[in-house]
């Protein structure tokens, strides 16, 4: 059940820097003459932001899944063992 503990906060695990990371891109993208609007730019990347919300929240809910059963096998492994004792 430890060896899972880091995987609980994988849905957090990036969020502050990825929204730097899109500032900044945004801001160089708008200072080198791209050919899209920034207001396009931004819409994008709130577009984006919020299928990686919902990404994560799926992911979290499968890890989540993945652990119950893997304490599920844990336990009939356990109980196998008992009635074969």
């Amino acid at each position: 059940s430890t060896a899972n503990a880091p995987e609980d906060d994988a849905p957090n695990r990036y969020s502050r820097p990825e929204r730097t990371a899109y500032g900044r891109y945004s801001r160089d993208a708008n200072s080198s003459g791209s050919s899209l609007p920034s207001n396009t730019l931004e819409k994008r990347i709130e577009e984006l932001e919020r299928e990686l919300a919902k990404e994560r929240q799926e992911n979290a809910r499968l890890m989540k899944m993945a652990q119950e059963k893997e304490e599920l096998i844990g336990k009939l492994k356990e109980e196998i063992d008992l009635l074969n004792r």
